[in-house]
């Protein structure tokens, strides 16, 4: 019972921390557990516990962390909101602080001026700098002359 407890715990502290880190204890506890529910003396629990942490944090974390970048860490071909980002747009209906609309690849995407004293004019192009929900931050884009699609710089 103590084990149940001890892993609960420490999956929940990994809710709050997010570093992949309490969690492979907490997997070490639910073995113990599941050793203690075999019978298994106190002393092979905790060799259970400190063996399935241990192998954890070497074998499983680094896998985890690894799938868990993004694509633009990995240098994997970027999807959905992350290709997105980075991205020029072409400004619909005037972007200020507080509303707008731009066209991103085709689509109709709510914007807000990343730089809340910016405010850009329908026919400029702009950059996507981050995505929050179903609006795009959006910057002025130096590096595309008006007019010029981004698939055409070279």
């Amino acid at each position: 019972m103590v084990w149940i407890v001890l892993g609960v715990l420490l999956a929940v502290a990994e809710i709050f921390t997010t570093t992949l880190f309490l969690i492979m204890f907490g997997a070490g506890a639910f073995a113990a557990a599941g050793a203690a529910a075999l019978g298994a003396p106190v002393a092979v629990q905790a060799l259970v516990f400190a063996v399935v942490s241990a192998l954890s944090l070497v074998v499983v974390r680094p896998v985890i962390r690894r799938h868990s970048r993004s694509a633009l860490e990995s240098g994997e071909q970027p999807f959905g909101v992350e290709a997105i980002e980075g991205s020029t747009a072409l400004v619909l209906e005037r972007v200020d602080a507080e509303q707008g609309l731009v066209k991103i690849d085709g689509e109709l995407w709510s914007a807000r001026s990343y730089d809340t004293t910016q405010v850009y004019d329908p026919g400029q192009r702009v950059r996507v700098i981050k995505v929050r929900g179903a609006t795009a931050l959006v910057w002025q884009d130096d590096v595309s002359s008006a007019g010029e699609l981004p698939e055409s710089r070279g």
